[in-house]
């Protein structure tokens, strides 16, 4: 529990004291809560594992299945919406955002939802669906859609999700709101080859215009 409240301290600049971190913290508590109705679950106490899940999901905004695994120093910011499944594993010193769904992608049994490495960031309203890896030390924008492995060290944006880099350098642990944007990219090369033609058409008239006169 101590771990859990440095964790906090660590990745969220706005906690101020253990006090405000125990009592106000959402994030906090329904991991706090999956502790307990994971270890029911382990032991075949489902129906009751299920209700301590359900009761946390009404108290904190986050579903956390009670057969989920998750390791060391987890952190859920604001945490509303946050929806882990089932068979969903996550290593250590992960950050989930607000809105961030570890879902499956239909009715198929056994492992159906994503394993996420250690030290993964997964920013505001990312979907990750299906069962694969992401990576150890990957980066998810926000609201990317993820449907297929993602290799370690990775940025991924864009629905569906795209592996990207920027300039080669590893995007800030907690810099998810400045992650390249391949679509904004498309469109300045886009436009960036209209200016060209125009450029080229402007020329050719110019060229065209100056020929004539020296005909006449």
């Amino acid at each position: 529990m101590q771990e859990d409240i440095s964790t906090i301290f660590e990745n969220d600049p706005a906690a101020r004291s253990w006090f405000e971190v125990v009592f106000t913290y959402s994030g906090l508590h329904a991991l706090w809560a999956h502790r307990v109705a994971h270890h029911l679950y382990k032991n075949h106490w489902y129906t009751i594992a299920r209700v301590i899940s359900q009761w946390s999901r009404f108290m904190t905004g986050i579903e956390i299945h009670p057969g989920a695994v998750i390791g060391r120093r987890f952190f859920i910011d604001h945490g509303m919406g946050v929806i882990i499944g089932e068979t969903c594993e996550i290593g250590d010193d992960v950050v989930l955002y607000q809105g961030v769904t570890l879902g499956g992608t239909g009715k198929e049994k056994g492992k159906r939802h994503p394993t996420i490495g250690s030290n993964v960031v997964i920013a505001s309203g990312a979907k990750v669906l299906g069962s694969f890896l992401v990576g150890d030390n990957s980066r998810i924008g926000s609201n990317a859609v993820v449907l297929s492995e993602v290799p370690p060290n990775s940025t991924v944006v864009g629905i569906p999700g795209r592996i990207v880099k920027r300039d080669g350098v590893r995007v800030g642990r907690l810099d998810h709101n400045n992650l390249p944007d391949p679509v904004i990219d498309m469109f300045r090369q886009l436009q960036q080859q209209i200016d060209d033609l125009k450029l080229e058409v402007e020329t050719i008239k110019q060229t065209s215009g100056g020929s004539q006169d020296h005909g006449a």
